[in-house]
Formats: structure tokens, C-alpha cells, sequence
């Protein structure tokens, strides 16, 4: 467009201002950010290290708290029961993994370790010591010896013992169901033997161990005596040993899996192993560190019970109590980490809670956020805003050029023929004698001239109805042929002269379109009147309809200048002139392809061009036949 150069020169100042407008402000803003959220990092710091030191109190006072009620849970059991029972209801109430017990006098009870074996007192009678002696040489003979005495005993303690020495010469002799019936059907009441073994369990094992396994009928009803006594930790007097000795042969044997499990078998065997390790256990009611890797000891007040911890149990628990990811209990030797640290106090020696630092990158993250996405809205604001203002500057000073080139064109373009038109007439006026031949010439350079004025001040009127969404079409049925003689036949004797050759070929045949066909004829005189004016020299023009994909098409074809790809995108801007040079010769404001763009969308179709510098254009025009 003419004058693009000195438009821009003016519109640069006035955008640079607009930029600072934003620049400036915007920078302010964010400097006014920054502070506010310095100043937010470090309230919210401080807060935080105060809420830090609280919480820490707090979890530590939480954590004696837990400590001091399960030693009173552990005094409460030991005042409810003793021995055996004390150990299982301990166990039972999940108050430790193992629990040593001990009597008021601070003795050990539960698990007690095995009697020393005493004198038999069965030797000072003569039968008893006959049997015995029997045992190596005739363990049959020596079993019916051990009858005999079972039959004749008072004693149910000598009683039980004879039967289960008969049982055992039964099986010396090879009479193993005898020993089986024997051991599985009697009566041994709560007899123990000299080291202080219950008799009847030993017994029960020893007829599951010779029995053949789960296909003996008689296997699982004693096996589920045997656990029911091994379990009975209120009445059955079985040492800790026997009782753990009794549940790993069991679970030794073949029996199903109900019957080989037993709740307590890892208390058991862990308070086994601590009393081999510690064979003078010391209680006290703080959580210790014990001689067995790994397990930490706990005591009641009165010392009547001795909890054993695994360290996965202690930490187990403190992380119950501990739901803060940043908080850490440390066990005494472990490394402290960095933070808030305090100890746990009395009941829980060399133990430590300790607060993680806080990720200083989260502090005030809601209020930062507030503050980014203010300061951003703000931002965007200032910059739609700058941005509508230009556009709306850019636009006006558009608008004011527009109307300057428009009144310069028309001025121009009407000028050019009124004064052809007034040079004319004032010949013809002033000739005392005019010729009829040049009176005619004349005449007809003044129709052509006249001609000419119209169709500017036609495109004149057509552009400003478009502008002022004015224009209508007429639609209605009409021919393509029609339509391309109409435009031809408007194109003026020019077309047939003998430097312009004009090639018209419509196919036969053509549906009938329903269209404006004025306003067609005007987009290919239009298209005519370019492809004339931009062809110097000779000239080789050609117009051609035809029908494609339910589309009527008209293209017009030259051998001018061209137009080169770039330009060939701005040809249907308004007032473009791809040559201002040859249009200034030729006549023209650049607004006849603007007109016939908008003609023939306004028909539901399409225009396009191809060209090449120096070789040519072809513009063609695609109408849909069912109008859509």
C-alpha cells in the first residue's frame, strides 16, 4: 500500500510510549512483589520454627505418655495373675513380643528354667528297684513290673510315673501299640516327673511321635489335647522349657496346619534365648537395651514383669504415635539428624525425637502463588490493555491513511478521464468547421473515456456498500455462458484491437447456476481489466468456464508482469497495487480484486491465483452449482 513506509515512521513513537506505559509498571509490580514475598518467607519462617518447637514438646509429651501407660498396663497384669498365665496374657494383649515373669519376692516364675534332677524317692521300694534293674536286661519283664506297681499305688504322682516307665520298656520290647494305648488312654492327672515335667504331655507326644501320622484316627484327637494342654497357661503346670520343647516337636511332626501353630511359640523361644543371655535379668521400668542384638527390655514398676521388645516393635509403635513425615525417633548410639532434637525423658534413656528442617522452598507457597497469579493478572491486564490501545491507535491511524489514499485515488482516478472528456469537448467546441471523421473520433474517445469514469465510480460505490454492509445480490437462475459474453462484451472494443489477442472457451453443457449475474460479470471484468492493464505489449488474454467437484469455474488467464508468492497474498488487500508504477499509467486504485473477493464469497465460493514473475497469472473462481 502507497505510504506504508511513512505510516509506520509515525505509528513506532506511539507504540514505544505505549511499551514503556507497560515496561514501567510492570517492573514496579514485581519489585513490589519480590518484597512482599521476602517479607512473607521470613514471617512464615519464624512461625514455622515456633510451631516446630511445639510440636516437638508435644510429640515428646505424647511418647512418655505411651511409655508410662504400657508399664502400668504391665503392673495392672501382674497384679491380676502369676507364672504361666501372666505370661500369656501379656503376650495376649499385645503389650510385648516376650514377657518375662517373676513371684513378689522377685523371683523368676515364667519361664522358670528346668528343676535339677533330685533322688528318686521310688528306689527306697524293693518292686520299683527290681523294675529298674529289669529295664536293660527284660524290658518286658520290667513293664509288667511297672503295672503291677500302677495297680497297687496310693500315689497318683508314683502312679502316673510307673505308667509312663511301662510305656517306655512297651517300646524297649517292640510293643509299640501297646505303649501307644497305654500313653494315649491313661489318667495322669497334673502328675510331673523328678526334673518337674508334666508326665501326661510327654506322654501325649510320645504316642503322636510312634503313632503313622495323620492317617491314625487317633492322631488328631490327641494332638488337639496336646495343644489345648500346651496352651493352657492358667492350669497346666508346664515349665517354659517343657513347653517350648513340646511345641517345636509338634510342629516337627505331620499334623495339619491348625494343630502345628501355636500363638506363643515366638514369645517363647525369644524369652528362651534372652535367659541364656541374661541368666540375671535385671528389672527396671525404663526401656533398655538388652544383651540379645536388636531386642530392647521394658519392666513394670513392681518388677513383677520384664517386657522384651523387638526394635521393629518400639519403632513401630512410636510411628503410630509419629504421623509427621519430618519427625524421627533416634534409638540410643544411632545418628542424630539435623534439627530440632529433644530427649524422650526418663522411661525411654538415650532416645531422641528429632524435626527435620522444613524445605524452605514450600514456606508461604499458598500466599506466594496469591501473589504470582495477582501480579500476573495484573501484568496481563496492562498488556491486553497496551495491546487494544495499539491495535485501536493502529487502526485509526490506519483509518485517517485510508481516507487520505482514498480521497487522493478518486481525486486522481476522476481527474484523469474528466480532463481527457474536457480536452475533447473543448476541441471539438473551438473547430469553426469540424470534420464529421475526427468529430466521431473524438466522440468515441469521449464514450470510452465516459465509459471509464463509470466503472471507477461504480467500484467506488460497490466498495462503500461493502463497507457499510450494504451490499445485496439478486439472486436468481442464469447461465455461466451469459455471464462470461456479458463480461466480455463489457470489456469494450479494447480486447479486440490488434495488440490484444482474447481467447473465450466455455464447455457445453454447464449447469445453470443460481447467482448474482451482474455481480459475476463485474468479478470477471474485473479480473479482465487486470489481466489488459498488466500485460504490456502485445497481449494474449484468455477467459474460460467449465465445471469440477459440483463447482461452476472461471478462470482468466494472462501473460503479463506476474506476481511473485509474496505478493501474490496481498493482492486482495484493499487498496494494493502489486506495481504502483504501471498502475499510475494505467489507471487504477487497487480496489478491484478487494471487490471481487468479497463478491464471490458473498456466493459461497472461492477465488485463488497462480503466477509466476514475467510469465504470467491465472485467477480462477470456483461458484458451488447448489449455492451452498
Amino acid at each position: 500500500m502507497s505510504g506504508a513506509t511513512g505510516y509506520n515512521r509515525e505509528l513506532w513513537p506511539v507504540l514505544l510510549l505505549l511499551l514503556l506505559a507497560v515496561l514501567i509498571p510492570t517492573a514496579c509490580l514485581l519489585w513490589f512483589m519480590n518484597e512482599a514475598m521476602s517479607n512473607q518467607r521470613e514471617a512464615v519462617a519464624q512461625k514455622l520454627a515456633e510451631a516446630d518447637r511445639a510440636q516437638v514438646v508435644s510429640i515428646r509429651e505424647r511418647l512418655e505418655g505411651y511409655w508410662e501407660r504400657s508399664i502400668a498396663a504391665l503392673d495392672q497384669q501382674a497384679r491380676d495373675s502369676i507364672g504361666g498365665a501372666l505370661f500369656a496374657r501379656c503376650i495376649g494383649a499385645g503389650l510385648a513380643d516376650s514377657v518375662i515373669c517373676f513371684d513378689e519376692k522377685r523371683r523368676l516364675a515364667y519361664p522358670a528354667p528346668p528343676a535339677a534332677p533330685m533322688k528318686d524317692p521310688a528306689l527306697d521300694r524293693p518292686d520299683w528297684a527290681q523294675a529298674v534293674r529289669q529295664e536293660e536286661s527284660s524290658p518286658g519283664a520290667a513293664a509288667e513290673a511297672y503295672a503291677a506297681i500302677a495297680r497297687s499305688a496310693a500315689d497318683p504322682i508314683l502312679r502316673a510315673r510307673a505308667l509312663q516307665a511301662q510305656g517306655r520298656c512297651l517300646v524297649r520290647a517292640g510293643n509299640k501299640d501297646a505303649a501307644i494305648q497305654l500313653v494315649a488312654r491313661s489318667d495322669y492327672n497334673q502328675a510331673t516327673d523328678l526334673q518337674g515335667r508334666l508326665i501326661a504331655a510327654d506322654a501325649g507326644l510320645m504316642a503322636l511321635q510312634f503313632m503313622k501320622g495323620p492317617e491314625d484316627s487317633r492322631s488328631l484327637p490327641l494332638a488337639r489335647r496336646l495343644k489345648a494342654l500346651v496352651l493352657d497357661y492358667e492350669n497346666a503346670p508346664l515349665s517354659g522349657s517343657q513347653r517350648l520343647f513340646l511345641m517345636r516337636e509338634m510342629r516337627a511332626l505331620k499334623l495339619p496346619q491348625n494343630l502345628a501353630e501355636f500363638p506363643t511359640f515366638d514369645a517363647e523361644q525369644l524369652a528362651a534365648r534372652y535367659l541364656e543371655a541374661e541368666q540375671a535379668p535385671v528389672v527396671e521400668a525404663a526401656l533398655r537395651q538388652t544383651a540379645l542384638a536388636g531386642i530392647w527390655k521394658l519392666g513394670s514398676v513392681n518388677g513383677r514383669v520384664l517386657a522384651l521388645l523387638r526394635t521393629q516393635s518400639v519403632l513401630g509403635r512410636m510411628r503410630e504415635l509419629v504421623t509427621n513425615r519430618r519427625l524421627v525417633v533416634s534409638q540410643p548410639g544411632a545418628p542424630v539428624p539435623e534439627g530440632s532434637s529433644s530427649p524422650l525423658g526418663m522411661r525411654l534413656p538415650g532416645w531422641q525425637v528429632t524435626l527435620l528442617a522444613a524445605d524452605n522452598t514450600a514456606l508461604g507457597q499458598p500466599q506466594r502463588s496469591l501473589y504470582l497469579w495477582t501480579g500476573f493478572l495484573v501484568i496481563a491486564a496492562m498488556a491486553i490493555a497496551a495491546l487494544v490501545a495499539a491495535r485501536l491507535l493502529q487502526r485509526q491511524m490506519r483509518l485517517a491513511r485510508l481516507k487520505t489514499d482514498l480521497v487522493a485515488s478518486v481525486s486522481h482516478e476522476l481527474k484523469t478521464p474528466l480532463a481527457s472528456m474536457r480536452v475533447l469537448v473543448d476541441t471539438l467546441i473551438e473547430e469553426p468547421a469540424p470534420d464529421p471523421v475526427r468529430t466521431r473520433e473524438y466522440l468515441e474517445l469521449i464514450a470510452r473515456e465516459n465509459i471509464r469514469l463509470s466503472r471507477l465510480i461504480e467500484n467506488f460505490l460497490t466498495f462503500s456498500r461493502m463497507e457499510r454492509n450494504r451490499y445485496t445480490l439478486e439472486m436468481a437462475e442464469t447461465d455461466a455462458a451469459e455471464i462470461v459474453a456479458g463480461a466480455v462484451e463489457a470489456a469494450g472494443e479494447r480486447f479486440r484491437g490488434p495488440d490484444c489477442r482474447l481467447d473465450v472457451k466455455v464447455d457445453t453443457g454447464l449447469p445453470r447456476l443460481r447467482a448474482d449475474a451482474g455481480a459475476l460479470v463485474t468479478v470477471l471484468l474485473n479480473l479482465l481489466d487486470n489481466a489488459y492493464k498488466y500485460s504490456p505489449g502485445e497481449k494474449r488474454i484468455a477467459v474460460r468456464a467449465y465445471a469440477a467437484n459440483q463447482h461452476l469455474c472461471f478462470e482468466v488467464e494472462d501473460h503479463g508482469i506476474g506476481l511473485s508468492p509474496r505478493e501474490s497474498k496481498k493482492i486482495f488487500r484493499k487498496f494494493y497495487q502489486a506495481d504502483q508504477r504501471l498502475s499510475r499509467a494505467t489507471g487504477g486504485c487497487g480496489l478491484g480484486l478487494s471487490i471481487v473477493e468479497f463478491i464471490v464469497k458473498a456466493h459461497g465460493g472461492s477465488i485463488t491465483v497462480q503466477s509466476k514473475p514475467g510469465i504470467g497469472s491465472t485467477f480462477k473462481v470456483e461458484i458451488p452449482v447448489d449455492g451452498r
